[in-house]
């Protein structure tokens, strides 16, 4: 077992006290500390990033020994997902609810999308959840846009310090975030989490595909719960979108990128080598569809990470072919946009982000150029955070996010300037 322990005093210096038997980061919750630990589950780099990921949520340590004998040499996602649906509906029976329900999330993340068993499970998951935490139904909403309407959950205290809005990104259920919003409820912040286009059930039940033009449904939450000032969060993906929605969108008063996300088409292109990655830009500025479809039929049989990235991009995107997919994500960038940001901005990397390369972070910074403020964090292996979102250490990524946000003070409303 890691001995990684508690974050003290100040998280910002990330001080490791490795002495002690605490195995966890407390949060500024009263019901949620977090895991401190990365650990090696099994030898793809994908997979065994969500199955830390996962267990991140939930911190029981037999999860980690439960995983590891049940999976370690499976190769093909259907016999993976059969054996943690089994691990999952095992955890419920000795009534381990929220081990249950994160087992049940993690199958349903690999099951394809025209699997019968998807859907009801990704239920399953939602409604364990929402019980197990208490989430009463009048904080989840339905907010109209375009053709169908976008999900949100509203957590608010009872003397707010400021609102916190939160998205996801390329994978994203926002229910999976529900521990975290807690942190930030009890941190003070009115918390409100969406999902926008081509997520979660905005896209399987109102069937809105992805956009890059994430200003709209950002736009659209402001105006549905009547926010003037607010802090922006984006994760994964979310952290490119997020500069994107703060460009346009002026009630956005203060933005974290966590991850930083600045070129979607790179972070799809880095599990190949640097010759392949070239090659396959030629033929997408050559409008070469027919080599781009043939590489990557090839290329998705090798590789279980290349296999579950291109087949859910064709999904949440709505397109047929991986060339139109590939064109589409080429629009995921923030060079072009982030001179206009003009907000305090916090820009959070992992130093090893196996999804991300770690210049996008540098890359970032460098076009930030009118902003407010900027804070950048850098996380790393001493702190067993250094991937990416910062899975293997979470509790000390929210208690980063709550400190900036708490040392910048109250923002000022837009109609009181």
């Amino acid at each position: 077992m890691n001995p990684v322990t508690e974050v003290k005093t100040n998280p910002s210096l990330a001080v490791i006290d490795k002495t002690t038997a605490r195995k966890s980061t407390p949060s500024t919750s009263r019901s949620f500390s977090f895991p401190i630990g990365y650990y090696e589950l099994h030898p793809d780099i994908s997979i065994n990033f969500q199955l830390n990921r996962f267990y991140g949520w939930v911190g029981d340590d037999s999860m980690l020994t439960e995983m590891r004998d049940a999976v370690a040499s499976v190769s093909n996602y259907p016999t993976f997902t059969k054996i943690i649906l089994d691990l999952g509906e095992k955890a419920l029976a000795r009534h381990e609810v929220l081990k249950g329900a994160y087992y049940l999330r993690l199958a349903e993340f690999f099951l394809l999308f025209s699997d019968p068993r998807k859907l009801p499970t990704r239920q399953r998951f939602v409604d364990l959840l929402l019980d197990h935490l208490q989430i009463a139904p009048s904080a989840y909403s339905r907010i109209p846009f375009e053709t169908g309407w976008l999900p949100a959950y509203r957590l608010t205290p009872e003397k707010p310090k400021g609102t916190l809005v939160v998205f996801g990104g390329f994978d994203s259920y926002i229910e999976e975030w529900l521990p975290a919003a807690l942190v930030f409820r009890d941190a003070g912040y009115d918390t409100i989490l969406f999902e926008g286009p081509g997520q979660g059930a905005a896209l399987e039940v109102a069937h809105l595909t992805m956009s890059p033009e994430w200003e709209k449904p950002v736009k659209a939450v402001l105006d549905f719960f009547c926010l003037d000032a607010v802090t922006l969060m984006g994760f994964s993906l979310g952290g490119g979108l997020v500069i994107r929605a703060a460009a346009f969108e002026p009630r956005v008063r203060r933005v974290i990128a966590y991850d930083i996300c600045t070129n979607g088409i790179e972070c799809f292109l880095r599990p190949l080598p640097p010759p392949a990655q070239k090659e396959l830009l030629d033929w997408i500025d050559t409008g070469n569809e027919g080599a781009v479809d043939k590489f990557f039929a090839d290329a998705m049989a090798k590789s279980l990470l290349l296999d579950w990235m291109v087949k859910l991009a064709i999904h949440n995107t709505g397109v047929k072919t991986t060339y139109e997919m590939m064109k589409h994500y080429q629009k995921y960038e923030t060079a072009s946009i982030s001179s206009r940001l003009t907000q305090d901005v916090l820009l959070m990397a992992g130093a090893e982000d196996h999804y991300v390369p770690v210049h996008q972070l540098p890359d970032q910074i460098a076009t930030l150029t009118h902003v407010r403020s900027l804070t950048a964090r850098l996380f790393t292996r001493a702190e067993q955070a250094q991937n990416h979102v910062q899975v293997g250490n979470m509790g000390l990524a929210f208690r980063i996010m709550i400190d900036w946000m708490a040392g910048l003070g109250a923002i000022e409303r837009l109609t009181d300037e």
